[in-house]
């Protein structure tokens, strides 16, 4: 199949375009390199350099790519950043990705899979998170993936095609070279094994923060005190997107990501110093405002329908993460 992968040289985009392209499908990517990075996309995927605001390269990506399906991944999803820049985040999370549909519709694709969030569910009463909880996203960032996965289904009914809407919460881990590489960087696991990276790289420089993790918060009524949270491994996560690619010729789908049972904070950090076989710099901080004690997303939908289910548990996440990071010190050094 003919595949146009937006935010294809970013983190989860990157791998989505590889693994793709492993499975035989023909893969051109969009991406305006604004967090991406150009190095990240395996050949002989086409890179398009250009933004959804873009007309005419949104228009040069579907000439280029004649797709058959879009998959999209290019959003920006820093919480704390919604919170400080909403506006930011509407207009390129809502009002360009509505250039998107626009174009998918008048390209006649047949199959949208789009990388939503279960940020969309907000702090839900009850864990895990099926897909018919209540929707009210805390953040702008949770809100713009609502207002999305609306236009999506509109888009949908007016221009003929089926889709896919994905909502999960943590992605980790590396694949086949491909790993995260975001500056700053936000995600809990990077951020810890960042710590024990070598001074003066990159990776370092780009976060001024003390080289002892924090950890917010260790009074949460939870096993051990500390957030748990949901994990997937990036490779896990794009095989559920392949399933859901294949499943929609017919349909319109959505589906949960989850592990279920979720991870602490306290078990992601002692997981990490196993993998890097040593004692990391703790310091235990406050709780952060609006952090929920539990977030965790029911998979039981997409492990019914589609026989889909994690495969890789947290200290391979963690592992691939480290060996990533280990040859990639500076990251993609670009």
């Amino acid at each position: 199949m003919r595949v146009l992968v937006t935010g294809g040289a970013g983190y989860i985009g990157s791998v989505m375009t590889k693994v793709l392209i492993e499975t035989g499908h023909d893969v051109t990517v969009f991406d305006n390199l604004s967090r991406g990075h150009r190095a990240a996309v395996s050949a002989p995927a086409r890179l398009v350099v250009g933004d959804l605001g873009d007309f005419a390269a949104l228009e040069q990506a579907f000439v280029a790519a004649r797709p058959q399906c879009v998959m999209h991944f290019a959003g920006l999803s820093q919480v704390g950043e919604s919170v400080a820049k909403p506006d930011l985040y509407f207009d390129n999370n809502v009002t360009r990705g509505a250039n998107l549909l626009e174009a998918a519709g008048r390209h006649r694709v047949k199959r949208f899979v789009f990388s939503s969030s279960a940020a969309v569910y907000g702090a839900p009463d009850r864990v895990p998170i099926s897909e018919d909880a209540p929707r009210k996203p805390i953040n702008p960032y949770g809100e713009t993936k609502l207002a999305f996965e609306g236009r999506l289904a509109d888009s949908a009914q007016t221009h003929g095609f089926h889709y896919a809407a994905l909502r999960y919460f943590n992605v980790a881990g590396a694949y086949s070279g491909l790993g995260e590489d975001h500056r700053p960087e936000t995600h809990l696991i990077p951020d810890i094994l960042r710590t024990v990276l070598p001074e003066g790289q990159k990776s370092m420089a780009d976060s001024p923060k003390s080289r002892i993790f924090e950890l917010f918060g260790t009074d949460y009524p939870t096993r051990d005190g500390t957030n748990v949270r949901d994990y997937i491994h990036v490779h896990d996560l794009a095989r559920a997107h392949l399933l859901a690619m294949k499943t929609i010729e017919d349909r319109d789908v959505i589906y949960n990501l989850g592990s279920e049972n979720g991870y602490s904070n306290r078990e992601v950090f002692a997981t990490a110093e196993k993998v890097v076989g040593r004692k990391i710099p703790l310091k235990l901080g406050p709780r952060r405002a609006g952090d929920p004690p539990t977030l965790t997303a029911s998979s039981e939908k997409i492990r019914r329908e589609l026989g889909w289910k994690p495969e890789k548990n947290l200290e391979q996440m963690i592992a691939d993460a480290w060996e990533w990071h280990r040859q990639h010190p500076d990251g993609y050094n670009e």
